[in-house]
């Protein structure tokens, strides 16, 4: 099985500890940021296979962190989730506007966030 590299961008402590627990037992890499800026400049520096992103955090939320991304030809293919407890259509129809490959609500479901992250990460890398 392939070890990817997974950047997990939240400022919640909690889901930052459930992510890193459920893919480090998969053998996967994770980097933790606890906000926006922290996030994009680890994206960057740490070329990671994929970005998980959550919308609400301090000094810059995560739609602004998936803009400039998308936006850095070097992290512009990086896949993205964007995992956010704004779960209405109007802000799923924003979170995709921003280029973020998928949107997840909370609370979610690890195992298929884990198959979700998998997929992406394999057709980006195809």
């Amino acid at each position: 099985m392939a070890v990817f590299k997974i950047l997990v961008i939240d400022d919640d402590p909690v889901i930052q500890k459930l992510l890193q627990v459920n893919f480090e037992i998969e053998g996967h890499e994770v980097i933790i940021a606890s906000d926006g800026e922290q996030g994009l400049q680890f994206s960057v520096s740490m070329n990671p296979d994929i970005v998980i992103l959550d919308i609400m955090m301090p000094r810059m939320d995560g739609l602004e962190v998936a803009r400039k991304l998308r936006a850095n030809p070097q992290t512009r293919n990086i896949p993205i989730i964007l995992l956010s407890a704004k779960a209405q259509f109007l802000d799923i129809s924003v979170g995709k506007e921003t280029g973020a490959d998928e949107y997840i609500t909370k609370p979610f479901d690890p195992l298929s966030l884990l198959e979700k992250v998998e997929e992406l990460i394999s057709s980006s890398q195809s």
